[in-house]
């Protein structure tokens, strides 16, 4: 039995996937298993498997869904202590040395996210508003009390007690509040390292802020709020625009004046935008 199991969600992205297989083949913790749950790629599993080439072992999740996947991830992995993370992430070489060390004295951890970019010298607006404010995970966990999904641990008598992901909710605050609720705790771990690529147009930035609104609501349903106080939230939006002004000017992640530029226009497009489906949701 190893020491710890890794579990990669996968859906239609080979090159992706071949790249974060190969950053796990390079880790200097070496007693791990990691287990790719294929939710019913259209290329097929013969292309998945071609990909891994003996780096994992491959299942097909046959119910839709990261959240899913990763559950059958987790059935079908054999280790004590469980890591995520997600087909287009690349954790650094000593993701999993820091991330189960950073389990002895909590039940959950979450680690560092970097976002990366395309082109340094020529990022897009949208890169640049990611690099600011994608994935800010220390906040998350130390303030929020979850981490995201990307960059997870836990140990299997947790995720057992607690239960696997649940869909149509942000899975990832979800699960970790709910362990929360049942009295584990949740630290954070800056050596455990994992970058992800940053979203390059407005339309990939809509598309996930979509999403992410939409589960947010079911989460916040599911917890008993009332939607009046979820879209109160929302409009704090614009309030934020103003507030969150000297956060770019301040980010170490960009250097030039105009990519501070352009990250304060997506940032401000992007919450009055959200503004307006905060609404339609509420009314769904």
């Amino acid at each position: 039995m190893p020491a710890a199991s890794v579990i990669v969600p996968h859906f239609e992205d080979l090159a992706n996937l071949d790249v974060c297989l190969a950053a796990l083949a390079a880790q200097d913790f070496t007693d791990f298993e990691v287990v790719v749950a294929d939710n019913g790629s259209p290329s097929g599993s013969a292309a998945v498997a071609a990909v891994i080439a003996g780096r994992a072992r491959l299942i097909v999740a046959t119910e839709r869904g990261a959240g899913a996947a990763r559950n059958a991830g987790v059935a079908a992995s054999t280790a004590p202590i469980l890591a995520f993370t997600d087909a287009d992430c690349v954790p650094a070489r000593g993701w999993l040395t820091a991330g189960v060390a950073a389990l002895a004295p909590a039940d959950l951890i979450g680690g560092t996210m970097l976002v990366s970019v395309g082109d340094e010298a020529r990022m897009t607006p949208a890169e640049a508003f990611e690099r600011v404010f994608a994935f800010d995970n220390r906040t998350y966990v130390e303030r929020k009390g979850f981490s995201v999904t990307a960059n997870l641990f836990t140990r299997r008598a947790v995720f057992d007690d607690v239960g696997g992901f649940r869909p149509h909710v942000a899975e990832d605050a979800d699960w970790c509040l709910r362990a929360r609720d049942a009295g584990y705790r949740i630290a954070y771990a800056p050596g455990a390292v994992v970058a992800h690529p940053a979203r390059r147009t407005w339309p990939e930035l809509t598309r996930k802020w979509e999403r992410l609104m939409r589960e947010s609501a079911a989460l916040h349903r599911a917890r008993g709020g009332s939607m009046a106080g979820w879209i109160g939230r929302a409009w704090l939006l614009p309030v934020s625009i103003v507030a969150h002004l000297p956060r770019i000017g301040r980010s170490t992640a960009l250097h030039r004046p105009r990519d501070r530029l352009a990250a304060a226009a997506v940032m401000a497009r992007l919450r009055l935008w959200r503004l307006v489906v905060a609404h339609r949701l509420a009314r769904s």
